[in-house]
């Protein structure tokens, strides 16, 4: 019965974004009442959890006795919210943690703050501490997948696998679209106008989900008034801590899985990744783009339950 009403729940906020418009304040309520209804629906719990200078918040579901980990970071600018669709295909098997990374979503801004990669992989750790869990298999995208991949080499002996979706880190042998006009001194993330806003937004997805104008709004209106947030934030991740050199250090078993209509990183980067990674799983989505989790969040959550089974089979003595 309370699923039942939570699907109605969500189903009514559908019917009210439809009904009312384009107003982001609207489009705003809508993003976060009925993205934390969704998640109830599919079983998630909100936490906060408080590890060292950060108090995330979390979604989190799937606990169980004797169950592995799987913990999903979003990336640069985004939050929780896109991982959740792909993230219900997981829960009959493992624990997952979603958390707003420091910066972003309900975690929220912080000036001064070291916003680096390693940095916020300590901070991964110090979260996991608080929740009691060893090892993980960890997975994120891009931003994320970066995040992944510093916490991987930090914690060899707690990242059971390391799961790259479209990940930031190394170079590009091509230069992808949003390449091209950071060399000119432009970041398509800092939006100051919603023409600005919406160039950008079709960047970051070859097959986005349908959204409601007022949704669309808000999103625009969020991002024009964070910008000089994610700039700062930006400052800590350009150019710094590259993981080229160091790709070999990272030995637990990696998914270098990619959209190769991706704007933002090239997909030539894919293979960057998967010729440095000892033993490298590799999947290209054809026609899909930066997020492959949000643009096909059944068939991408398949592709990762499928590596977490040979993982673990691989891991059985």
């Amino acid at each position: 019965m309370k699923r039942l009403l939570l699907a109605l729940g969500v189903v009514a906020v559908a019917a009210l974004a439809i009904g009312l418009g384009t107003s982001a304040t609207v489009g705003r309520w809508i993003y976060e009442e009925g993205g934390r209804a969704e998640a109830q629906l599919y079983g998630f719990q909100l936490e906060r959890v408080t590890a060292g200078d950060v108090a995330f918040t979390v979604y989190r579901g799937g606990q169980g006795a004797g169950r592995e980990a799987v913990v999903l970071l979003h990336g640069y600018s985004a939050d929780k919210q896109v991982w959740v669709r792909f993230a219900r295909h997981l829960l009959d098997r493992y624990e997952v943690i979603i958390p707003d990374l420091a910066g972003h979503g309900d975690t929220g801004f912080v000036t001064g703050l070291d916003y680096s990669g390693p940095a916020q992989a300590q901070r991964v750790a110090a979260m996991l501490d608080t929740l009691g869990i060893a090892k993980v298999h960890l997975a994120g995208n891009s931003m994320g997948g970066f995040i992944t991949a510093h916490f991987a080499r930090q914690s060899p002996q707690r990242t059971l696998s390391a799961g790259l979706f479209d990940p930031a880190g190394v170079t590009s042998p091509i230069p992808s679209d949003m390449g091209k006009l950071l060399a000119i001194g432009r970041n398509p993330f800092e939006v100051r106008s919603r023409a600005e806003f919406d160039a950008f937004y079709a960047m970051t997805m070859a097959q986005p989900p349908w959204l409601p104008g007022s949704v669309m709004a808000a999103m625009s209106a969020q991002y024009q008034q964070r910008r000089p947030a994610l700039a700062e934030i930006f400052t800590w991740l350009r150019d710094r801590d590259g993981l080229d050199a160091h790709l070999a250090e990272i030995t637990a078993p990696p998914l270098v899985l990619w959209g190769d209509q991706d704007r933002l990183i090239h997909v030539s980067a894919a293979e960057v990744w998967a010729s440095g990674l000892p033993k490298a799983t590799q999947v290209i989505h054809q026609g899909i783009g930066h997020m492959p989790m949000v643009e096909e969040p059944a068939e991408t959550a398949a592709i990762y339950r499928d590596f977490l089974t040979t993982v673990s089979k691989e891991a059985t003595p």
